[in-house]
């Protein structure tokens, strides 16, 4: 199974979920490639230093995370591809139009209904750690849902 999570930067969103899927894949002996990329992403920019720090928080290191732009990713050869917003979901949906049944919100494919609001994983670029840790924190939930649930992964 190829996973491949999309954010704006892949800096911190994409960039912890990848790292945290990761880690579980691992622990749980779970056959699961990961990868990340931004629609907007330069190659090759390091995680932000909040991200790797929170991520720290949940024993994930992503000192070593590069980001890649979504144009230089391997998203076309992705079972999964899930994006952190409703709006990086039709991004890649418009890019991709071949990938559309492949293609959700980390929220929606964990399930999490929040009767169709607030099904977005808010970027906390420019923020503090607090808001980082609010933002890993959705994304570790909707990866124990996932994997917890009988969703395919």
């Amino acid at each position: 199974m190829k996973v491949m999570f999309v954010c704006t930067g892949n800096i911190c969103r994409s960039a912890m979920a990848d790292g945290m899927l990761r880690k579980k894949a691992l622990e749980r002996k779970l056959d699961i490639e990961v990868y990340s990329c931004g629609i907007y992403a330069e190659d090759g920019d390091y995680a932000t230093y909040n991200a790797i720090y929170v991520a720290k928080n949940y024993d994930v290191d992503i000192s070593n995370h590069r980001a890649t732009n979504i144009r230089n990713s391997k998203i076309e050869e992705m079972d999964i591809i899930l994006c952190a917003t409703k709006s990086h979901k039709e991004a890649v949906m418009y890019m991709y139009p071949n990938l559309k049944g492949k293609i959700y919100t980390m929220k929606e494919y964990a399930r999490i209904d929040n009767n169709g609001q607030d099904m977005d994983i808010k970027d906390p670029w420019g923020y503090d750690t607090d808001i980082y840790n609010n933002c890993i924190n959705e994304i570790e939930k909707c990866l124990e849902k996932i994997l917890d649930t009988n969703c395919t992964i």
